[in-house]
């Protein structure tokens, strides 16, 4: 897996791992209960899509965020 060090990075894997569960943007909004364009927005990596609700997002479709120090 390639690091994510931007919005687009994290948008990019939440709209991978949603497509491999065969979930709609619609129905991921509706599991995680934010807005169908908060889904939108955060996959397009729009850069203020708020933390709380992305960590929920990532949470729902069972993925962890880790930090690892570069070269390590």
């Amino acid at each position: 897996m390639s690091p994510v060090r931007t919005a687009s990075d994290i948008g990019a894997a939440i709209r991978a791992e949603r497509k491999s569960q065969g979930l709609t943007q619609t129905e991921l909004a509706d599991l995680c209960g934010v807005s169908l364009s908060f889904i939108s927005n955060l996959e397009n990596g729009k850069s203020t899509t708020e933390l709380a609700k992305t960590l929920n997002v990532i949470s729902t479709l069972g993925l962890d965020v880790t930090f690892t120090k570069r070269g390590e």
